[in-house]
């Protein structure tokens, strides 16, 4: 089902005509009197020529912008494009991010050909690193479901970065091929987000992982619902019960023998959400497929951690199901027995995706990780307090901490914020142990509140350290593409994760 082709990605130095392509690409920076040309492997003279023609050209240097032009003699390339990196500060290197967006920019705005050499400034092997990663992620297409391929044009498949490390092969190729891979996973995670919920559905979505980790020392155990029922897994089934297509809980499982720590990650998968009972208004919930995101997210965290041999013992727990009203529907003020015998009352079946989680988040504390966090498009009130591109981080400080600083890294954005102990008693329920909905303002922490109550106990009988992550605004695009992000799918929070691993495994 997921198909994905690998861009190929390598490092050059020296005279750019010995290693012809496609088009070459060169920065230009938003300078504080007009557009600068960056660093370039132009000779001087036309250097200076196309910098005193850039506001001629309509060239100003912001993000995104792409401007082709007929190549020069000297750049072993018939077509010279001039990439916008955003502002820049005389004497101040570019930010990785910068570079990130405006490499994956440049190669998604250049699909249909086939080599693209990218000489944007790459002083050091973060550099290169940065501008791998985001040539990977733009990279991108979703054709899938296309009768004809016709008119589409075919991303690019060969980028070569410019540096003068080039020559250091030893300390390039391992960036070059941590960003392939970052690359592959995230564009995995984007191409079942972009799956119509026709053909990705609970049993088709457990089919998906199997498929994803063959080859990679990862075990897969899907629990159907047969199983689920007997293990006593209440959210899923409650929240599945209403569809044809019955829910699943998928197992992913890296567990190397020299692991020095213990990571459970747990992943919202609703296939489709139609709220349930509590529908949903019909304006926009074509979106909706993409309310699986999470579950997505951490599988493709999973494997890619698999793929890179670090040692750690990450398991991705995936719950998955698809939430429509029917005669079997789950109603309000129903009271569904959660995994592990804690009762949830029902007040709305649109507030759905904390009940999968419950059970996903009680599976992973049995067996005592160092850490559980969650990944869900868990809230509307998300968009509401962050917007499209920030995701919420909310959990125990000593990981909400470490994951801003991950997400920092990484180059993407995420926010902390508390949960407030007045949001508790709101979640009250006078026939349960607790309401799966509470206090409506600041709904995205009232969500998280919710899920703290089923995260479980360590070997040392304290909570194990949790965090939650809402993306509902940055895990689907549905505006103009822009940097190393495409329309719809954004693949999200993948960096984020991996890095944060990389993080805690470096302060062993």
């Amino acid at each position: 089902m997921v198909k994905n082709t690998e861009v190929k990605l390598s490092a050059v130095a020296g005279d750019v005509k010995k290693s012809p392509s496609d088009a070459l690409v060169v920065g230009v920076g938003q300078g504080t009197d007009g557009p600068v040309l960056l660093e370039n492997p132009l000779t001087a003279k036309a250097a200076e020529a196309l910098a005193d023609s850039l506001a001629a050209l309509g060239v100003t240097g912001a993000a995104d912008q792409a401007h082709r032009l007929p190549g020069l003699p000297e750049a072993g390339a018939p077509v010279l494009v001039l990439a916008g990196v955003g502002k820049v500060t005389p004497g101040t290197a570019l930010g990785e991010e910068a570079l990130r967006r405006a490499a994956g920019s440049a190669i998604r705005q250049l699909a249909g050909l086939g080599t693209v050499t990218l000489a944007l400034p790459a002083p050091d092997a973060a550099a290169v690193a940065a501008i791998a990663e985001g040539a990977a992620m733009g990279a991108y297409a979703y054709t899938e479901h296309r009768s004809s391929k016709d008119g589409l044009k075919e991303p690019v498949r060969n980028v070569r970065i410019l540096t003068d490390l080039a020559a250091s092969k030893g300390l390039l190729q391992p960036a070059l091929d941590r960003a392939a891979l970052i690359g592959k996973a995230v564009n995995a995670t984007r191409t079942l987000v972009n799956q119509p919920p026709s053909h990705l559905y609970p049993e088709t979505f457990a089919e998906a992982a199997k498929d994803l980790a063959k080859g990679l020392p990862v075990k897969v155990t899907v629990w159907d619902e047969k199983r689920l029922e007997k293990d006593g897994f209440g959210g899923i089934l409650g929240v599945g019960k209403g569809s044809t297509r019955q829910p699943r809980l998928v197992k992913v499982e890296y567990a190397p023998a020299k692991a020095t720590a213990k990571v459970a990650l747990v992943g919202k998968g609703i296939t489709f959400d139609t709220g349930g009972i509590s529908l949903k208004p019909h304006l926009g919930m074509g979106e909706m497929k993409s309310d699986m995101a999470g579950a997505a997210v951490v599988l493709n965290t999973v494997l890619a951690l698999a793929e890179m041999g670090l040692p750690v013992k990450a398991t991705a727990w995936l719950c998955i199901a698809e939430n429509m009203p029917s005669g079997a529907a789950q109603r309000p003020a129903d009271v569904l027995t959660i995994f592990g015998g804690k009762t949830v009352e029902v007040l709305n079946t649109d507030a759905e995706g904390r009940l999968v989680m419950a059970d996903g988040i009680v599976a992973a504390s049995e067996e005592h990780p160092d850490v559980i966090i969650d990944v869900a498009t868990l809230t509307g009130a998300q968009l509401i307090a962050l917007g499209n591109r920030t995701a919420g981080v909310m959990g125990s400080e000593s990981v909400t901490g470490a994951l801003k600083a991950a997400a920092d890294r990484a180059g993407e954005l995420v926010w902390p914020m508390p949960l407030p102990e007045e949001l508790r008693p709101s979640l009250d329920s006078q026939v349960a142990d607790i309401a799966n909905i509470g206090e409506r303002h600041g709904g995205m922490m009232t969500a998280a509140v919710f899920l703290k109550e089923f995260v479980g106990k360590g070997k040392n009988g304290e909570q194990i350290p949790w965090a939650h992550i809402d993306i509902a605004g940055p895990s689907f695009n549905n505006g103009s593409p822009y940097g190393y992000n495409h329309k719809q799918g954004t693949g999200c929070t993948v960096r984020t994760l991996v890095a944060y691993v990389e993080d805690v495994l470096a302060a062993k």
